[in-house]
């Protein structure tokens, strides 16, 4: 069975978004739609031997082979008994099509990025699953950081040092780089990784509103000077208070601002989804496991600054 998604903004950068509500032993979670492709009910399971235990197995949806994960297991340490039909929403991000198994869905709201409350300093750690809180009506709704469930299970599908062996290492500390991105985890692997690329002027920012009260800050400050302090926007999508779409959209309409190269990295770029990107004017947009490509991009980038100046 398949229930489709009604209703999906089509807009870019209002700095609004979709989120399905599902609950997995009666707490009420949530992801964002924009990353599910299907809901179904999937009741054909095949093991894999010696697998993660959070991995239920392997499942086939119209000829692709998708790995199926436990939710209960992810977030509670039981296991979901396979009996019947499981209801599971079938993702793709980070280049990866993978299914989640969850209790219910309850449906989908509409809310504004800034609605979503950034985790408590107890549980904001780099072992968090938790992107932000939402509060709807007596509820608390927990955003979850899917790229995380997945990369805690399979550590080479996410960003790693390992992918900077082909990247020239070089000189590269001149390179004023601003980052904006909520993952502690994920900001801390560019840290590292960009370090060993040779960067080492670097910002960085866990939401689209920090980042955009820098730029902001530094406009009124400097003017058309302010490439002095910053030369790349490298942003996420999924954050709290402010969304990297909605953040490119605000730099490119600035009458200042507007020429500051902007490099969106997210796990949500894919063929289907990058037409959100070029709407709101990114210079450039790459899914997050591909580090590589992104340092890449920021030394074309450069060069291009520099033969322009």
């Amino acid at each position: 069975m398949t229930e489709d998604k009604k209703g999906i903004l089509l807009e870019t950068g209002t700095g609004e978004l979709e989120i399905l509500e599902f609950t997995v032993k009666n707490t009420h979670y949530a992801i964002n739609v924009i990353k599910i492709k299907e809901i179904l009910e999937i009741d054909y399971v095949t093991k894999v031997p010696k697998s993660n235990p959070a991995l239920i197995g392997l499942t086939m949806v119209r000829g692709d082979v998708i790995p199926l994960i436990d939710m209960n297991y992810v977030l509670e340490k039981e296991f979901t008994p396979i009996n019947g039909k499981i209801k599971t929403l079938l993702c793709e991000f980070n280049q990866l099509k993978v299914a989640f198994c969850v209790d219910e869905v309850h449906g989908i709201h509409r809310i504004g990025w800034n609605l979503i409350k950034k985790p408590d300093m107890v549980i904001e750690n780099s072992d968090s699953l938790i992107i932000g809180n939402i509060t709807l009506g007596e509820r608390i709704i927990m955003l979850l950081d899917f790229e995380k469930i997945v990369t805690d299970i399979a550590p080479s599908t996410g960003i790693n040092e390992s992918r900077i062996g082909n990247i020239t290492k070089k000189d590269r500390l001149g390179i004023k780089l601003i980052l904006s991105d909520d993952s502690p985890m994920i900001r801390q692997l560019l840290d590292d990784v960009l370090t060993k690329a040779g960067f080492g002027n670097m910002k960085f920012f866990n939401d689209g509103q920090q980042a955009w009260h820098y730029l902001d800050n530094l406009v009124e400050e400097k003017g058309e000077r302010f490439i002095e302090d910053v030369q790349i926007l490298i942003t996420d999508i999924e954050m709290p208070q402010m969304d990297g779409h909605t953040l490119t959209r605000k730099i490119k309409e600035h009458k200042i601002l507007r020429t500051l190269p902007v490099i969106i990295f997210s796990s949500l770029i894919t063929d289907d989804l990058k037409h959100k990107g070029l709407s709101v004017k990114a210079d450039a947009q790459m899914s997050k496991p591909e580090v590589e490509n992104l340092v890449n991009v920021i030394d074309k980038l450069i060069e291009k600054i520099n033969n322009e100046s």
